[in-house]
């Protein structure tokens, strides 16, 4: 099932645990990962047009810990942080992903980068670990936000060739 309202990126829903966000990039997949991975890059491009990132932390390596911080618009503080399972360099990574004004729903983010004639796929499969928890992130408005943080990651990965 398309969860999918606007923009580039396709929001599906595979299974009643699982998100999956799809998005082709006009980049090769070493500048799309560098601007993924990259902590002052990824303050260009995470909040999208919601907010200001205040902080962003990156460990990058398996084991490592990631956090990233933005006031939304509207004045108040948003969180997310997670842990590093697996890394392999611009190809994937898997972390886990905790929203903090909801530490109970974690979930587990694989993000595959794959390139065909130097523009990138980059898939994202977030699982839950309940249809519940599931249907809070989608219904958290994330489409919209999502939608334009990566077109302004597009934007970061085209800028660094």
């Amino acid at each position: 099932m398309s969860v999918t309202s606007s923009g580039r990126a396709v929001v599906t829903l595979p299974t009643d645990t699982q998100i999956l966000i799809t998005r082709e990039f006009d980049a090769p997949k070493h500048l799309v990962y560098k601007a993924y991975t990259t902590p002052e890059l990824i303050k260009r491009w995470w909040s999208g047009d919601r907010g200001v990132v205040n902080s962003v932390d990156v460990d990058l390596r398996v084991g490592g810990t990631w956090r990233y911080v933005m006031t939304a618009n509207e004045g108040f503080e948003v969180a997310f942080h997670g842990e590093y399972r697996e890394i392999v360099e611009n190809e994937r990574i898997v972390s886990t992903e905790v929203f903090e004004g909801m530490p109970d729903a974690q979930a587990l983010d694989t993000c595959t980068f794959t390139e065909q004639d130097g523009r990138t796929t980059l898939a994202i499969l977030v699982q839950h670990s309940s249809r519940e928890h599931r249907d809070a992130h989608v219904n958290s408005g994330m489409e919209g936000g999502l939608q334009e943080a990566m077109d302004d990651l597009e934007e970061v990965a085209a800028s660094l060739r």
